[in-house]
């Protein structure tokens, strides 16, 4: 039986069979919390409100495995302190940029992810993003509600047309090749930078052309959309230098991280008009959003949504589950993290 409590609620002993503890940090959907109290001794968030520090602290201390996700910060100081009980660390979600990855693995504990589950969810909402900011769709909207809207009329609320446009790709990953496979068929030219370049039969399917470095990405993109991990390397990536490089009236979509951005660049861009608008799933310091960019009336806020499907949270709670259960059975989880590897 699992017990239900809210985070930092007294914590229910260990069952005497040796059955794993395993501590949820936030609530997951219905059948998968149903199925972890089957299996495990599992502690649930029922009021599903965010650990804090000190929370997350005293979880790790005593369970065998830790069930966070992205919006837990996993660093060194907290896996350094972590009992010497747990040994996995099962994170719900496909970013580990939350974990520290070398810490863990000198404490000799193992990071699982669910990679792969929310590839498509993610894809058609960047889609939505990319279509809806050219066509002011944003400002369409916000026109009607406001009963301002005074009918049809031949110059009203023009805005871009996608085919013919170049689509700038950066991070062609999983997501990356989903969102060039959706792109291709409203007749966007595909441009992307990436790490590694990709086989050129996949070049090929998607029609989408490499470019070596992400300034010249940047440059050639009339829309720009983000797909790529936070590291050091990317964290900043997009700075005042490449949104000033950016064509006028180009637009930028974000569905990945919020760091990646310079926000304060990308206002003034926006402000100025140099840029034409912006679709915004992801915020640095979420989940606080930016006034000037809630007040621009060709910017789409969205709130973090780009894995929420019931579908896709279900499959990755079962994902998590899995890799729990290869674990405690001494195999290796399908979904293991290699520090170095990600």
């Amino acid at each position: 039986m699992s017990k239900t409590v809210s985070p930092g609620a007294g914590k229910p002993a260990r069952r005497r069979d040796g059955t794993p503890r395993v501590i949820v940090t936030r609530h997951l959907m219905p059948a998968v919390e149903a199925r972890m109290g089957e299996l495990y001794d599992a502690q649930l968030n029922s009021e599903d409100t965010p650990f804090t520090r000190e929370q997350l602290a005293a979880a790790m201390q005593d369970c065998d495995v830790l069930v966070p996700t992205v919006t837990d910060r996993i660093d060194a100081e907290l896996i350094e302190g972590a009992g010497d009980r747990l040994g996995l660390i099962a994170s719900f979600g496909a970013g580990t940029d939350h974990i520290d990855l070398a810490a863990a693995k000198r404490r000799g504990i193992m990071v699982t992810n669910t990679p792969g589950v929310f590839t498509d969810d993610t894809a058609d909402l960047a889609m939505a993003l990319i279509i809806g900011v050219p066509r002011r769709v944003r400002e369409g909207v916000a026109l009607v509600r406001r009963g301002e809207w005074t009918g049809w009329a031949p110059s009203a609320m023009l805005g871009r047309q996608l085919g013919g446009k170049v689509l700038g790709i950066l991070g062609m990953g999983r997501i990356g090749q989903a969102v060039a496979h959706r792109a291709k068929a409203f007749g966007l030219h595909i441009v992307y930078h990436n790490h590694h370049r990709l086989p050129q039969a996949l070049e090929t399917m998607f029609a989408a052309e490499y470019v070596d470095t992400l300034d010249e990405l940047v440059a050639m993109s009339d829309i720009l959309t983000l797909h790529c991990p936070a590291t050091p390397q990317t964290i900043g990536a997009i700075d005042a230098a490449r949104i000033g490089a950016m064509k006028p009236g180009a637009c930028l979509i974000n569905t990945a991280r919020g760091d990646l951005v310079d926000q304060e660049a990308l206002i003034a861009a926006l402000q100025s008009g140099a840029l034409a608008g912006a679709g915004l799933d992801v915020y640095p310091g979420e989940p606080d959003v930016d006034k000037r960019l809630l007040a621009h009336p060709n910017v789409m806020t969205l709130p973090h949504i780009g894995s929420a499907t019931m579908e896709g949270r279900e499959r990755s709670g079962e994902k998590v589950i899995a890799n729990i259960r290869f674990w405690v059975d001494g195999h290796r989880p399908p979904d293991q993290v290699l520090e170095g590897l990600v």
